[in-house]
């Protein structure tokens, strides 16, 4: 008979040897912003608390997908110095989402001489040794995406989407906007000496469920940073209040079931997502990490697309700065893996995990109401797949949006298709993928003759003196929150 001490002994060995039977391949994750200045002059930026949270999220995936010893760490990724092959980061070209991927990546490979100071230093012929700026500071490649780039859509897919702008619109004509504006409009209005100073908010009657981020935005921001403001004296339990009522309200603007075109912001990010994974199959692992950093929005929209609001109904609610989603793709191995699997199709799985905040644990969470914490690489192409938009062409249609690269790919009626996946080598796609994505390649690279086109239409236009295009459910919600929350992308 066991005894206590061993049999205890016994399950912590089963556990790890379940754990060590999973060997992970490559993942891609999506970041918010870290806590930042307010949305409602329009030139937010990151703070230095929001840079700090970006920074130690991104250290913590570096505790578990780097670090030697993990039992989650990625097949052959180095754990010290970055190799470009193996990661892939972009945002869009604005300095809040370029500066959250940044922190991050600046936790996810810090500073060498803290790591190992001989790869920090290089010894020279004259016999003196080279040490790079910042103690080895790793300056790891990130890309950023203009507004007018086709590849935005991956990453923004409703900037310049008027089929979005429409269905969002739609929601505040809806029973439930409605019902909500009227009964909630007398406690609004009872935050106007707070923000009577705001130069848009000089009545009373201007504070209202209509606004409900807006409101909740500068008070939140005011709170943490302004220390004369108004804003103090606004309680944790009203606070509380505005936030879940923000939760609803941006919810609502941003996935209804019976009105897929709210969220295609969700459906271009799926199809990123698609091809960043397939692109580490192809490359037989060569691409190791993916990193795309964006908007609440695309968190809120993608919750909803992807049932996860059947999993846990604080899923309706605004993720907290700094959060993340991950897709890891592992095999479940009989042995410690040492290379790719033969036999993708049938070996990878792909599984999903969220963590809300700096403070959140990383956890998994099933897809697509499955019940299963994980999918078949093949099962969750069949079900992500018809979710996703993944080209270009179609984003452009389904949108029905005139910005530039559209208007390219009309005048040629080429039908091409989008970028979607990062570095690494290799190419092709995975018997999973064939015939379901199409001919999807790498973010950062549009189809031939869609580029083409695009810049010439772009000469021409600016030849002309033309500037580019700028780029629900019923019930209670529960919210993804924390003391440090505030505002959604950008």
């Amino acid at each position: 008979m066991l005894t206590g001490f061993t049999a205890a002994l016994l399950v912590l060995g089963l556990l790890a040897g379940a754990v060590a039977a999973e060997t992970v391949h490559g993942v891609v994750v999506f970041s918010r912003h870290g806590d930042r200045t307010t949305k409602h002059y329009g030139a937010q930026a990151l703070t230095s608390l929001g840079a700090t949270q970006n920074f130690q999220v991104g250290s913590s995936y570096r505790a578990r997908y780097l670090t030697a010893g993990s039992p989650h760490r990625i097949l052959n990724i180095s754990e010290f110095s970055y190799v470009s092959s193996q990661v892939y980061a972009t945002a869009p070209s604005q300095g809040i989402l370029l500066n959250t991927a940044t922190a991050f990546l600046q936790g996810l490979y810090p500073p060498l001489v803290g790591l190992d100071p001989q790869v920090a230093s290089q010894t020279l012929n004259n016999g003196t040794n080279s040490t790079s700026p910042l103690n080895g500071y790793q300056y790891v490649t990130l890309q950023g995406i203009v507004g007018n780039s086709p590849d935005a859509i991956w990453i923004k897919g409703d900037d310049g989407c008027p089929a979005y702008t429409q269905a969002g619109d739609s929601f505040k004509q809806s029973t439930e906007f409605m019902t909500r504006n009227a009964e909630t409009r007398g406690f609004y209005r009872g935050f106007f000496p707070v923000l009577q100073s705001v130069h848009d908010y000089k009545s009373a009657d201007n504070m209202s469920y209509a606004k409900a981020y807006d409101i909740f935005d500068l008070i939140n921001v005011a709170r943490i940073h302004n220390a004369t403001s108004p804003a103090r004296s606004v309680t944790d339990e009203q606070l509380f209040q505005l936030r879940t009522l923000a939760d609803s309200a941006e919810f609502g603007d941003n996935y209804n079931r019976t009105q897929p075109a709210r969220s295609i912001h969700a459906e271009t990010f799926a199809g990123g997502v698609l091809a960043q994974l397939n692109k580490t199959i192809t490359s037989r692992g060569q691409l190791k990490f993916s990193l795309l950093a964006g908007s609440y929005d695309t968190f809120l929209a993608f919750f909803g697309l992807a049932n996860l609001t059947a999993v846990d109904p604080d899923f309706f609610g605004l993720p907290d700065y700094a959060s993340t989603m991950v897709f890891e793709l592992f095999s479940s191995d009989s042995a410690s893996a040492s290379s790719f699997p033969t036999d993708p199709d049938a070996e990878l799985r792909v599984r999903f995990l969220f963590k809300n905040g700096t403070d959140g644990a990383l956890a998994a969470h099933p897809l697509f109401d499955s019940g299963v914490d994980s999918l078949a690489w093949p099962d969750f192409v069949d079900q992500l797949q018809p979710r996703a938009i993944t080209t270009t062409a179609e984003w452009c249609s389904t949108c029905q949006s005139q910005v530039d690269f559209c208007a390219a790919l009309n005048q040629t009626d080429s039908g091409a298709t989008a970028s979607s996946g990062g570095g690494g080598s290799g190419g092709g796609l995975s018997n999973a993928v064939a015939g379901v994505i199409g001919a999807m390649v790498t973010l950062g690279v549009v189809a031939i003759v869609g580029a083409l086109a695009f810049l010439l239409l772009w000469k021409r236009r600016f030849a002309l003196g033309a500037t580019p295009d700028a780029g629900v459910a019923n019930g209670e919600k529960r919210s993804l929150r924390s003391a440090s929350h505030g505002s959604g992308g950008v």
